[in-house]
């Protein structure tokens, strides 16, 4: 029996080729038993004439079908589904739509909802002016290049690499590149044992906080501060102290001395962007010593140190291995990766890599040898440093823009980063500014989401550079003064 051709057209709502669209159609309709095995397809020249493609696009989609067993060709006849094509196992229900009677709120014994985080809309792309923070710039990232080495990852010669399950191991490769490359040039020494890749900065600073704190220690970070890093420490149930943040980072006069862990972003604070100094730097590390706490250093963006030379990382400082520090990929490629790592001492190191174990065993291996193989042949270094270039020029056209509004600047004494950090005028609410400009196209973040006390931020916002042309920064930033004016 032929399949009529009315049955097949392709599906604008799937993201692919033309090729993998096809080939989705018809295997669909093999697994949901739609195209019953013996059926005949349409020729290729038909289906590419009923679907208005071209014929060779169909034709490679049925021999990569054929090569799935989805379809078989038989000589001059034609193609047809094949009699052992993959089949969906179909149970039918027994007892209908199940209901939920469960006591959910006495069932569950720990809850984990209910953090203030950063929301960025799903479809922030279609907005013509996303001042959003955290995305990568398709425009920016070298596509060609990623895709050979994630190619090269994929390939016969290092299958069994990314396909083990390498327990609580790393991908050497990468563990290597980060020893003798990365970081390095943060002035940092460290031995394979002292290194754990880990799934993004946030899943190293859980890490951190779990394996450091329980519910009789005090953990300090700053205010405002990272709030991923705020709902892992609420998590870990130990006592929190918030400590303000000035024009030369945290205020080290704050923290109290029954301190445990110190978490600090020194390169640039999220989220004012301040860099913190040599002189403080220093000094927090000698009060470490004196009141023998660790220091948990996020480097955050350090990659991003294109107004000033980047200052030495904490850990690059640190001569009783005091500091525990984390870096990340997520930033420099593209948030998706959730890749990154931690250096510490071996002790600290062994416990978190047996934690990571329990939880996910290890990062996905084929990522990490992507990752390993575009640091190693070069090709990371050439990102950032376009990068760099463009977010120079950005930051450039957004100060002018900034400047000629009449907006006001909160953070100060940057070195870089994809960023500003703003602040109101008396009354008008960063939430309310946030609702008005997105309903002009213009995408903000509000700053309530990055205080301990979401109220002490009603006036500050954050407007990033980082996913937005150069063109497109002067008015959007029209909009928001405009917006502020009417407020």
């Amino acid at each position: 029996m032929s399949i009529p051709i009315d049955t097949f057209f392709l599906d604008p709502k799937f993201e692919g080729t033309l090729q993998q669209k096809i080939q989705r159609m018809i295997s669909e309709g093999v697994l949901s038993g739609r195209f019953n095995p013996g059926s005949k397809l349409p020729s290729s020249r038909k289906l590419a004439a009923h679907l208005g493609i071209s014929r060779i696009t169909v034709t490679l989609a049925y021999s990569e079908l054929v090569s799935d067993d989805y379809l078989i060709a038989k000589g001059r006849s034609g193609y047809y589904v094949s009699p052992t094509a993959p089949q969906r196992t179909r149970f039918e229900s027994l007892t209908g739509v199940t209901s939920d009677s469960v006591d959910w709120g006495r069932a569950i014994a720990q809850r984990y909802s209910g953090q203030v985080l950063v929301e960025k809309p799903v479809d922030w792309r279609s907005y013509p002016y996303p001042f959003i923070y955290g995305q990568a710039d398709e425009k920016i990232f070298d596509h060609s290049n990623w895709r050979q080495c994630a190619l090269q990852a994929l390939g016969k010669r290092e299958f069994e690499t990314v396909t083990a399950d390498s327990y609580e191991r790393d991908d050497p490769e990468l563990v290597k590149y980060i020893a003798l490359n990365t970081l390095p040039r943060r002035g940092i020494q460290a031995k394979p044992e002292q290194i754990l890749i880990t799934m993004g900065g946030q899943n190293a600073l859980w890490m951190a906080a779990k394996v450091l704190l329980n519910q009789r220690r005090t953990a300090v970070m700053e205010n405002p501060g990272y709030p991923g890093l705020r709902a892992a420490l609420n998590l870990a149930r130990c006592n929190v102290v918030n400590v303000p943040v000035d024009h030369a980072g945290m205020c080290l006069d704050s923290v109290p001395p029954e301190t445990d862990v110190v978490f600090t972003t020194p390169s640039h604070h999220c989220p004012t962007s301040v860099t913190m100094p040599l002189e403080r730097r220093q000094a927090l590390l000698e009060m470490a010593a004196r009141n023998d706490f660790i220091v948990v250093e996020d480097d955050y963006e350090f990659e991003m140190s294109f107004l000033n030379p980047p200052a030495p990382a904490l850990k690059s400082l640190d001569e009783e291995g005091r500091v525990i520090y984390v870096g990340s990929f997520s930033k420099s490629l593209f948030p998706g990766l959730r890749l990154g790592y931690i250096v510490g001492s071996e002790t600290f190191i062994r416990e978190a890599r047996a934690l990571r174990m329990v939880v996910v065993r290890h990062p996905p291996g084929h990522l990490q040898r992507t990752v390993a193989n575009f640091l190693s042949l070069g090709h990371f270094d050439a990102l950032v440093a376009r990068m760099g270039q463009t977010y120079r020029r950005r930051r450039d056209v957004m100060q002018e823009a900034i400047d000629r509004r009449g907006l006001q600047i909160a953070g100060a004494d940057v070195s870089g980063g994809s960023s500003f950090w703003m602040k109101t005028p008396d009354r008008i609410d960063a939430r309310a500014l946030a609702e008005a400009v997105k309903q002009r196209g213009v995408l903000i973040e509000p700053g309530h989401f990055f205080f301990a006390n979401p109220e002490d931020g009603n006036r500050f916002y954050r407007i990033a550079y980082s996913s937005i042309d150069s063109a497109r920064i002067p008015g959007g930033i029209d909009i928001i003064a405009d917006t502020i004016a009417s407020l």
